[in-house]
């Protein structure tokens, strides 16, 4: 039996990827809302590189909870498998994001 590939229905990769773009937006805000005094070496507009970069790449990482679907993976423990790898690519995805809309200014 071949491996092959199978594509997701756009709506449910929209709707992943609208997901993962609410759940970065929520972490960052987070993150943001607790900056009180900004250094003022970070310029006056700071907060939009975070607020920009962690949506999307969480948004892109959200793409990755579909990974079952994408593989054609049937079988309940494949399928568990599955989603637990779409899941903690997704974790990276929403972490790298922080990071790198944070970087130059809370995380330095």
């Amino acid at each position: 039996m071949p491996f092959r590939l199978h594509k997701p229905k756009t709506r449910s990769m929209l709707l992943n990827a609208l997901m993962g773009f609410i759940v970065g937006l929520g972490f960052i805000a987070l993150f943001i809302s607790g900056v009180d005094q900004p250094n003022p070496e970070w310029g006056r507009f700071w907060m939009l590189r975070p607020l920009i970069v962690t949506p999307v790449v969480s948004g892109i990482g959200g793409i990755a909870l579909l990974l079952p679907d994408i593989l054609g993976l049937k079988t309940p423990w494949k399928r568990i498998l599955g989603i637990f790898g779409g899941l903690l690519l997704f974790i990276i995805a929403l972490w790298m994001g922080i990071i790198l809309g944070l970087d130059g200014t809370l995380w330095n």
